[in-house]
């Protein structure tokens, strides 16, 4: 039994260090979302292509496939912390 509650009380001194980091990004998340359904991302993204920007700008919110795995990761995260409690 105290290994168990070893390891719990690691694993919740844990998620709650990793839910505090994730609680002071929500801003950010709520705005990159924001953003990339916006016609502003469209635009900046159809920029992009047209070699507009300068080639050494980092364009990770320009990559579909980056923005849309982490807004999908966070929504999915959220529904999987609603299914374990």
């Amino acid at each position: 039994m105290e290994q168990r509650m070893e390891r719990a009380a690691a694993a919740v001194i844990s998620l709650s260090a990793a839910l505090d980091r994730y609680e002071e990004v929500q801003e950010d998340i709520s705005a990159l979302e924001a953003y990339y359904e916006s016609a502003t991302w469209k635009q900046d993204f159809a920029d992009d292509e047209a070699g507009k920007f300068p080639s050494d700008l980092r364009r990770g919110v320009l990559s579909e496939d980056g923005i849309w795995n982490l807004l999908t990761d966070a929504r999915e995260l959220v529904e999987r912390l609603h299914a374990i409690v």
